[in-house]
């Protein structure tokens, strides 16, 4: 959760200093906004390893007699919860700050140079965005089959 304002600080940082200069290269907008794009792949990155890490658990250890069910308590409770859509990749965040980025690089768009990088960047970057949301949706469940495939055939090659 500490990445999010760290991206959001760095991402200000540089628009405001480039709002300063003065510059009218709508090419430096993308300097910004692959402050967003590292941000965004960092927290996703930290979020599809932490929830590997809960269904590694969750097959190797809650399976045992006398194991934990931490992580099938969590998985049980979560989507119950009051107000538990929470979005921990930020989705709605970084999309809206991308558009804000974009509206900054809008009135220096002269060229059709700038058109044709500036803008399928941001747009490559709302399809991630997506993409990246509905792949943590279904992580879950995939990972979790995956795990229990891959414990099933060691199981099997101990016999």
């Amino acid at each position: 959760m500490s990445l999010l304002p760290v991206t959001v600080i760095g991402w200000t940082a540089i628009t405001v200093a480039l709002l300063h200069l003065g510059s009218d290269n709508a090419i430096l907008g993308l300097v910004p906004l692959s402050v967003l794009i590292g941000g965004f792949e960092a927290i996703h990155a930290l979020n599809v390893g932490v929830e590997r890490i809960g269904r590694y658990l969750q097959v190797y250890y809650e399976g045992q007699p006398d194991g934990p069910t931490w992580e099938t308590t969590a998985m049980s409770l979560g989507p119950g919860l009051p107000g538990g859509g929470i979005d921990p990749l930020f989705t709605v965040v970084f999309a809206a700050l991308a558009a804000l980025n974009l509206t900054l690089a809008f009135p220096h768009l002269h060229t059709l140079t700038n058109y044709v990088v500036v803008l399928p960047v941001h747009a490559i970057f709302w399809i991630r965005i997506v993409r990246a949301r509905g792949a943590a949706a279904r992580q879950r469940a995939v990972d979790l089959e995956t795990f229990r495939a891959v414990k099933s055939g060691q199981d099997q090659a101990r016999t």
